[in-house]
């Protein structure tokens, strides 16, 4: 179930390699598409390549971005050469430089092997690619602990999808394939391959013609290391507490994970593990944040299978009536994407979860139900808030451009929700005020730990 042949081409011999074009499961570990290409290569008795690559021409490149990802291949590349992996990165710096990398490694390969992925950039080039190749092409899902294909349709709400899921568990919540080749990479590297060492990463990111005025984060490293240290903080400071604290953002007992799933460099379904195991070894109940990790996650992914480009005509037939009801309700208050890109608003708390999204990259998924509810009612139409959610987090989160992403966005606009009292403007949808959010969180202990995060150099 977890593996898809994108084309009607065949295995190549004879061939010098299996090629593994790792778009969004950055690793080594954990890693099925990784373990695909290397039974393959071992059955042809050839050794495995792994190829990584980075433009400089996807939407809203910038420094944040792109600093984030180059701070897990040098981890990737040890990683890979241990297991007797051949690793090739790509770093395509200007416009100008060429674009054909994966093809030309592509004329050696016996296959070609990569992510199955529902979004973005991974499933353009999964529908586009294939056909242009002579060589046979499968994608992979390693991004989910049950496979994408195991759901037959689009799935409307966690409460349906959720027994399913369990079902399943069983058979999926096992450790991955271990990635064992016979033949270890003894080829030169090609001369295009770009060397990223830890101080060299800001001299890369400057040399590429991408939007240099977003800075890295200030709190979250890319890469491997840096994902299993979070896993291992949060399973030791915070998994006790998950269920009782994960909506108090001032409490930080969330996992912080969230940046490492979608750039692949930790698989959902190890993280699950470790919490498992862990849990049982402590004696703590671990459902909380298993149900987010896999339902609520893997829900997401379900609706991106089948809704690959999100909008709002993707929404229930409730919230798409309820918006056209209600789409000349009059706003009191009305920004400018600018003034929510700054923060500039008459709410301190909102200002404050927009200065996180743009200090470290990520808002507290509580506080994002609110800064999403709030773009609804001062924005001039639906979508205009709609747009404003998905550019912000395009350009600034570590997070972003992920089924999780687009789900939690139209989640505000009543996708797997239900409908409930109607108000102005946002008619049946939920509502989120100030006043409640002061009831059930530590508000003032957020805006002081915002301002704090601000005045440091």
């Amino acid at each position: 179930m977890r593996v898809r042949l994108l084309n009607e081409a065949t295995i190549r011999t004879p061939a010098r390699y299996v090629l593994y074009w790792s778009q969004m499961n950055r690793r080594v570990e954990s890693n099925h598409a990784l373990a695909h290409a290397a039974g393959l290569a071992n059955q042809l008795n050839l050794p495995l390549l792994f190829y990584e690559g980075l433009t400089c021409t996807y939407p809203y490149a910038n420094d944040r971005l792109h600093t984030f990802l180059l701070e897990g291949v040098a981890d990737t590349e040890k990683r890979a050469k241990k297991a007797g992996i051949g690793y090739v990165f790509y770093l395509r710096k200007r416009r100008s430089d060429p674009n054909d990398i994966l093809y030309r490694l592509a004329e050696d390969a016996a296959a070609v092997v990569t992510d199955d992925y529902p979004t973005f950039i991974a499933d353009e080039h999964n529908r586009r690619v294939p056909g242009r190749m002579d060589v046979a092409y499968f994608a992979v899902d390693s991004s989910c602990v049950v496979p994408m294909s195991c759901m037959a349709k689009r799935e409307y709400g966690a409460y349906t999808i959720r027994p399913k899921i369990h079902k399943l568990l069983p058979e999926y919540l096992t450790p991955a394939p271990a990635v064992r080749v016979k033949q270890r990479w003894n080829y030169p590297v090609p001369r295009f391959h770009t060397e990223v060492a830890g101080d060299k990463i800001g001299g890369l990111v400057a040399q590429c013609e991408i939007d240099h005025g977003i800075p890295p984060s200030r709190t979250v490293r890319g890469g491997r290391t840096a994902a299993e240290k979070r896993l291992r903080d949060f399973l030791s400071h915070s998994l006790r507490r998950y269920a009782r604290e994960k909506n108090e953002p001032s409490a930080h007992a969330t996992s912080g994970l969230s940046p490492y799933l979608h750039f692949g460099h930790m698989s959902s379904l190890e993280a699950a593990l470790a919490a498992r195991k862990y849990a049982a070894r402590h004696k703590i109940i671990p459902e909380e944040f298993l149900e987010e990790l896999i339902v609520r996650r893997e829900l997401a992914f379900n609706f991106s299978r089948f809704c690959p480009q999100p909008s709002l005509d993707d929404l229930p037939d409730w919230a798409r009536q309820n918006m056209k009801k209600h789409a000349r309700d009059r706003r009191t208050s009305v920004y400018t994407y600018a003034q929510f890109e700054r923060g500039e608003t008459h709410d301190t708390l909102w200002n404050a979860t927009q200065k996180q999204m743009l200090l470290e990259g990520h808002i507290h998924g509580y506080y994002r139900m609110y800064w999403g509810k709030k773009i609804i009612e001062w924005s001039p139409t639906y979508r205009d808030a709609f747009e404003t959610m998905v550019r912000i987090h395009d350009q600034y989160a570590l997070d972003g451009r992920d089924p999780n992403t687009y789900t939690n966005i139209l989640w505000c606009f009543g996708l797997h929700d239900r409908p409930w009292p109607d108000r102005p403007i946002f008619g049946t949808m939920r509502y989120m005020s100030f006043e409640g959010m002061k009831r059930k969180t530590n508000v003032a202990e957020y805006i002081r730990g915002i301002k704090q995060l601000e005045e440091q150099v």
